[in-house]
């Protein structure tokens, strides 16, 4: 059978998994989604969600005990890793120490039966994409963290794959070279166009790198949508406090629009029935203003200075709430007291 959306890289539909026999708990609960051709689509979650089952069912290392894989409208449910036509960029890096960077790079082509001369061409090539042009005969323990990473994504690109799978490919880098290597991966994929699955637990790396993003939990898909999408307006509790930090406030839908915080009013553009809501709240949507104006009441708890910003645990009326103060509003303390107002940014109904 043949998915006949030709701008899909990759579809799911309806698709299980589960380890054992039929009474063994599923691990996948029947997702569907699709990545579109020349996108990056990161699949984000808590450990234990299903995240990297997903992505090895995409890659044929696991098999589908239901449903139905498309890879360029192809159903490849069956099919072993061979017949995809994916190469996938794994956590570990799994290079071959006994090897140069060449050797490494050039060996997928090699165990193909490619002849030598274009081996040796298209790992070249592969090579200069991520930089590397001036290393092909060093060794692995001979690099550093990220020139390996360099090595794993040019061995992958270089059998010119439909689809790129990415593993945690940033978890083993120190904070500051992970930043660097997202934004070579990004580029990269933008430049070549790539179709791109790419699964990660660290929210920062998903919106930085992704066209979309999946969020997944207990085995379901919770939420699905942009970068922004995701976190300006999480459907869920769940999504509003894993993509970032999120209070979340209990408030009243008075009217189509006016939702009670209690001394707050806030008007959200979503269609909310009158009643009981949850509402979720980034810390950069309060503003911090001195002592008793117009707002919500409370006394800084905790105050730390970083740099550019502060961030504030403020005791209030509602509860203990987690400010971002930008350096420009000011300076608090510990025991200063503050009024809190909100903009409309980063404020969603959650659930109702």
């Amino acid at each position: 059978m043949t998915n006949t959306n030709t701008n899909t890289g990759i579809s799911f539909r309806q698709v299980v998994k589960r380890y054992g026999g039929t009474n063994s708990p599923l691990v996948v609960r029947g997702i569907d989604f699709e990545v579109p051709k020349g996108t990056l689509t990161t699949i984000l979650g808590p450990s234990g969600c299903g995240k990297t089952t997903t992505l090895r069912m995409i890659a044929g290392l696991e098999t589908p005990s239901g449903g139905q894989i498309f890879i360029d409208g192809r159903d490849v449910t069956n099919l072993g890793p061979a017949e995809r036509n994916v190469s996938m960029v794994f956590q570990s890096y799994a290079l071959f120490p006994h090897m140069s960077v060449l050797e490494n790079v050039a060996y997928g082509l090699s165990v193909s039966g490619v002849p030598k001369p274009e081996v040796q061409d298209r790992a070249r090539a592969a090579m200069a994409l991520v930089g590397l042009g001036s290393f092909e005969a060093r060794y692995p323990a001979e690099l550093s963290g990220g020139q390996q990473q360099r090595v794993a994504l040019a061995r992958a690109l270089v059998l010119e794959p439909s689809v790129l799978l990415f593993d945690e490919p940033l978890s083993n880098l120190d904070a500051r070279l992970r930043r660097s290597m997202r934004e070579e991966i990004r580029s990269l994929q933008q430049r070549l166009k790539l179709t791109v699955a790419y699964v990660t637990h660290d929210q920062s790396e998903a919106l930085a790198v992704s066209d979309q993003i999946i969020v997944m939990d207990g085995g379901l898909i919770a939420q699905a949508g942009s970068p922004r999408e995701l976190y300006e307006n999480p459907k869920t509790e769940f999504v509003a406090g894993f993509m970032g930090e999120a209070v979340l406030l209990d408030g009243v839908c008075e009217a189509e629009g006016a939702v009670r915080l209690g001394p707050l009013t806030l008007t959200t553009p979503q269609r909310v029935a009158t009643g009981p809501v949850k509402v979720a709240i980034r810390p950069e949507a309060w503003s911090v203003h001195d002592g008793h104006g117009q707002g919500l009441l409370g006394t800084v708890s905790k105050a730390a200075y970083l740099g550019s910003f502060q961030e504030l645990t403020v005791d209030t009326s509602l509860g203990e709430i987690f400010v971002v103060s930008s350096d420009s509003q000011g300076s608090w303390s510990s025991g200063d007291a503050v009024t809190l107002q909100l903009s409309e940014r980063g404020v969603s109904v959650v659930a109702v």
